[in-house]
C-alpha cells in the first residue's frame, strides 16, 4: 500500500470538502492541490469526480427530512409543485452550455493561471455585490419566483470557469435576485444535489472503463473524507452568513489568486 497516495488523497477530499460549498471554488483548489500534491495517478480526474460525489452526498443528508419531504409531496403540493420547478429552472442555462462545451472547458481552461485571475474578479464581484445589493425580497429558498431561479441559474453558467465557483456564483445570483443571504445559500445547496449529480455521472459515464480494483482504496478514503469536511462547512456556511457578509471569502479569493498568479507567472 502506497501510504503517501492515500495521505494525499486524504488532504485532496478534504480540500474538496471544504471548499465545494464556499464562494472560493473547489475545482479552482483542486487543481491548484493537486499540482502541488503531484498527485499524478493517471486517474486524477476521476479521483476529483468521486470525492465531488462524497461533498453532494453530503448535502443529501444534511437536507434528508425536506429532501425526503420534498419528493413526497411533489405532485400533491403546491409549494413543494413550485419549488421543484424553480429548482429546474436554475439547473437548466449550466447543464445545457455545459453540455455542449464541456470539452472545450476542461481542454482549455483547467489551468493554474485561469483559476488565479478567476479566484481574484470573482472575489472583486462578491466586493461590489455586497456592496450595492438591494433589500432582499425573499427569505426562504423555497419561496424562490421562477424569474429568481432564472437569474441564479444564468448566473452558475459562469460556474463552468475554474476559480469562479458554483456556490459563489449562484448565491451572488439569488443576492442580486432578491434573495436574503440564508435564503441564497440554501438555494444553492439545493441546486448542487441535481447541477452536481448531473455533472458526475456524466464524468463517471465516460471515465468508468480506465478504473481499476486497486483504485477503490484511495477513491474511497477521498469520498469519505470528502463527505464528513463537506457536512462540516454546510454548517459553518449556514451559521456564518446568518451574522456576516461574504467580504472575507471576497478577500481571501483576491489574496490567494494574486498570490497563485505571481507564483505561476514569475
Amino acid at each position: 500500500m502506497d501510504t503517501t497516495l492515500y495521505l494525499k488523497a486524504i488532504l485532496l477530499g478534504i480540500v474538496e470538502g471544504l471548499t465545494e460549498f464556499l464562494p472560493i471554488s473547489s475545482t479552482g483548489h483542486l487543481i491548484i492541490a493537486g499540482d502541488w500534491l503531484e498527485f499524478n495517478t493517471g486517474r486524477e480526474a476521476s479521483f476529483e469526480i468521486f470525492i465531488q460525489l462524497g461533498a453532494i452526498l453530503s448535502v443529501c443528508w444534511f437536507y434528508r427530512s425536506r429532501l425526503t419531504a420534498l419528493v413526497r409531496e411533489v405532485g400533491h403540493s403546491p409549494s413543494a409543485n413550485r419549488f421543484a420547478l424553480n429548482l429546474g429552472i436554475a439547473f437548466l442555462p449550466a447543464a445545457g452550455v455545459g453540455f455542449f462545451a464541456h470539452g472545450h472547458i476542461k481542454a482549455h481552461l483547467f489551468t493554474p493561471e485561469v483559476v488565479a485571475w478567476a479566484l481574484i474578479g470573482g472575489g472583486l464581484a462578491i466586493l461590489v455585490i455586497e456592496h450595492w445589493v438591494r433589500a432582499p425580497t425573499a427569505v426562504e429558498a423555497t419561496t424562490v419566483t421562477p424569474r429568481q431561479a432564472l437569474g441564479i441559474g444564468c448566473a452558475q453558467v459562469l460556474a463552468l470557469i475554474p476559480g469562479v465557483s458554483r456556490s459563489g456564483a449562484t448565491i451572488m445570483g439569488g443576492m442580486l435576485s432578491g434573495l436574503d443571504r440564508r435564503a441564497a445559500t440554501e438555494f444553492s445547496f439545493f441546486l448542487a444535489i441535481p447541477m452536481m449529480f448531473a455533472a458526475t455521472c456524466y464524468d463517471l459515464a465516460k471515465s468508468w472503463r480506465s478504473l481499476e480494483v486497486e483504485d477503490l482504496g484511495v477513491f474511497g478514503v477521498g469520498f469519505v473524507t470528502a463527505f464528513f469536511s463537506a457536512l462540516l462547512t454546510i454548517r459553518f456556511l449556514l451559521h456564518f452568513v446568518s451574522r456576516h457578509s461574504f467580504a472575507w471569502f471576497a478577500w481571501y479569493r483576491i489574496a490567494f489568486g494574486s498570490a497563485l498568479l505571481w507564483y505561476y507567472t514569475r
